[in-house]
């Protein structure tokens, strides 16, 4: 924050007010005041007072007040006195230098420039001309995370995150919900290559220290600024698919989601229509627990009759009455590669069907 667009309102404010008015910040240092040879001063005990408080209190014959009423509170109205005049002038120092201040973050904070792109806030014609104001990197490649918080405890997720990435020259962590976390990670020559290792290390991280369970999903690397808007988008897809397709996984790459991704995509009817034509009514209903098992294992194993068996700790002619079955159950023989990337789409359809409210 400009300490002059405090100073400026403090000096227009001085033939108003007949009594010493200023603004210090959290070490007790006036950055503007009414008598203009006091910047620069720390006004005695007042420091020790912002350490313990964040309302309103006296010192040093002063009263003083916190601009703005949540979050990190950067700064402390003063006003000479302690009597009812001293309380109204603070409370107007307050609003006007509250106001200004949420005018100035928002036209020139750079996690706030950040936020809008992400969020589809800003015209593309407008990016490029606002990142030369703020000096943005523009043509930096960066990943796009968004970090779920399944539960978050007593912390605040973007403190942990912001904690974590420091440097708010290359690393942008931006609060777009109580649970969710956006981190935008400058990436250096060829690094790209260990985005999802990072992610990794956030999720261990986050469990490590915290006991708290997180998902991330990670965007394709955004070569531009505007880039960053399609990253988030896939970032955001990425969870939402790994939710139904790969619930185990805490890290989901949207380059990764192969299938799941287009399956995704497509209308429930279409899916509907797909599954009546592949099976009869009932027939995948019908599979048991133990048929399902083997499914699963056949397909893990390549279609490999022997290395199925083996880690089933069948016998080879068991595994063959089983396959035999399905077939005669859905009249699809899964020794076949045909049926059984059929038998393989149709399962992932049914999966995500039901993830759908209403559906199966």
């Amino acid at each position: 924050m400009s300490n002059r667009l405090f100073q400026s309102v403090v000096h227009q404010m001085k033939d108003a007010v007949d009594r010493t008015i200023g603004v210090v910040d959290v070490d007790g240092v006036i950055i503007a005041c009414s008598e203009l040879g006091r910047i620069g001063e720390v006004i005695d005990g007042v420091k020790e007072e912002l350490y313990y408080t964040g309302e309103t209190f006296i010192a040093a014959g002063f009263l003083f007040r916190p601009v703005g009423a949540y979050g990190k509170t950067e700064y402390y109205v003063f006003v000479e006195g302690d009597d009812q005049s001293a309380k109204f002038t603070s409370n107007l120092l307050c609003i006007s230098l509250g106001q200004i201040k949420a005018l100035y973050d928002e036209k020139y904070d750079k996690s706030s420039f950040i936020k809008n792109i992400i969020l589809d806030n800003i015209l593309p014609s407008d990016i490029y001309v606002k990142s030369k104001e703020l000096h943005v990197n523009n043509e930096a490649e960066r990943a796009v995370y968004l970090i779920k918080f399944t539960n978050k405890g007593d912390i605040v997720p973007v403190d942990v995150i912001q904690n974590m990435f420091p440097d708010r020259n290359r690393d942008y962590v931006i609060s777009v919900g109580e649970n969710d976390v956006v981190l935008i990670h400058e990436l250096a020559a060829g690094e790209w290559e260990q985005a999802e290792k990072l992610a990794r290390n956030i999720v261990d991280t986050i469990q490590g220290e915290f006991y708290l369970k997180v998902t991330v999903g990670l965007g394709t690397v955004a070569s531009t600024l505007k880039d960053l808007a399609r990253a988030y988008k896939e970032a955001q897809a990425a969870i939402e698919v790994g939710k139904v397709f790969d619930t185990e996984k805490n890290v989901v790459n949207y380059e990764n989601l192969g299938i799941g991704r287009l399956i995704y995509q497509l209308p429930t009817t279409l899916c509907e229509m797909f599954l009546n034509e592949v099976f009869k009514k009932g027939a995948l209903e019908s599979l048991d627990r133990e048929t399902l098992l083997t499914i699963q294992c056949f397909f893990e194993n390549n279609l490999n009759v022997s290395e199925t068996s083996r880690k089933l700790f069948v016998h080879r002619n068991t595994l063959v009455y089983r396959l035999e079955k399905i077939r005669k159950i859905t009249g699809l023989d899964l020794r076949e590669f045909e049926h059984a990337i059929t038998f393989k789409v149709a399962l992932m359809v049914k999966k995500y069907l039901a993830s759908k409210p209403g559906k199966y």
